[in-house]
């Protein structure tokens, strides 16, 4: 059996030393989309060395190397075709400001295989600390198609949730660049399913398709941009659930229910919820079940 859930959940933690530059923070921003108008003061901070803020969901590309989807591949007891993989859902969990410059260790490992029935579920979970302590937490949960029924847990549903009834507090629409996949692939997810049209024929789409982590850093760029002017220290956690495919060229419309006014004195706190979807497609959506929490 190409997954063997019991090996995956009993391997030991796989851990890398990871280091980070302002020239890989400024690429991963302009791979989400960021520095449209060029000399945007707004975007600069996105581009501009001197002035450099750090978008936390950069943390899902920090150090290089394969994202989770594909780390969770390489355990022990996990043997499956990329094609028949899909990136279910994304947690980010930040413990400190991700700086600008970084060396630090990640430890992954599978912490959940839940049994589907007709496909498998595996939960990777990395936690990333410096010298002086944990920075952040992530969560890459994987879906992996035609590899379930060994009767396992089922595990939470996947079913996404519909948005808020209620009109969205805040619209942000977001033109996707023909290129923007294969800018944001040098990051470091280099899956031909986000260039190669055979390959992604094979996997059952028309074209290739934009990267699933892109699209959630530009949806937490757009909160962060409309709720909080940029200031990236207010996010505490970030996490969605992928719901549909994005293919370069199409409009990104990012909808937000809640507001967010300024820590400085308050210490205000809370969540906002936020939903994604394909303008060119009826509003298919693409993001779902997305929080930002916020302190």
């Amino acid at each position: 059996m190409p997954i063997d859930a019991a090996g995956a959940l009993a391997a030991a933690p796989r851990v890398r030393e990871i280091t980070w530059g302002p020239e890989d923070v400024q690429l991963y921003h302009l791979g989400i989309g960021a520095g449209r108008p060029a000399t945007d003061p707004r975007e600069l901070r996105y581009t501009l060395e001197t002035r450099l803020h750090v978008l936390p969901s950069f943390a899902t590309v920090a150090g290089g190397g394969p994202p989770g989807v594909i780390r969770a591949l390489s355990v022990p007891g996990v043997d499956v075709d990329l094609a028949h993989v899909l990136h279910g859902g994304q947690r980010l969990r930040l413990h400190r400001p991700v700086p600008a410059h970084g060396r630090a260790n990640a430890a992954s490992r599978v912490v959940a295989a839940y049994d589907k029935g007709t496909a498998a579920v595996l939960v990777l979970r990395t936690e990333v600390t410096d010298a002086d302590g944990p920075l952040w937490t992530d969560e890459a949960e994987v879906f992996v198609r035609g590899e379930g029924g060994w009767g396992g847990e089922r595990g939470p549903s996947g079913r996404p949730s519909p948005p808020p009834a209620e009109p969205p507090d805040h619209v942000v629409d977001h033109v996707v660049r023909e290129d923007q996949a294969l800018l944001y692939r040098l990051s470091g997810d280099r899956n031909p399913l986000h260039a190669d049209p055979e390959f992604a024929a094979r996997a059952g789409f028309e074209r290739p398709v934009l990267h699933g982590l892109c699209t959630y850093g530009a949806a937490l760029k757009a909160v962060v941009d409309t709720l909080w002017d940029g200031d990236v220290t207010r996010v505490r956690e970030y996490r969605t659930r992928f719901a549909g495919v994005v293919y370069p060229g199409e409009t990104l419309r990012t909808r937000m229910w809640g507001t967010a006014g300024p820590d400085r004195a308050g210490s205000v706190g809370g969540s906002v919820r936020v939903a994604v979807g394909a303008v060119e497609r009826d509003g298919a959506p693409v993001l779902a079940d997305t929080v930002v929490r916020y302190g």
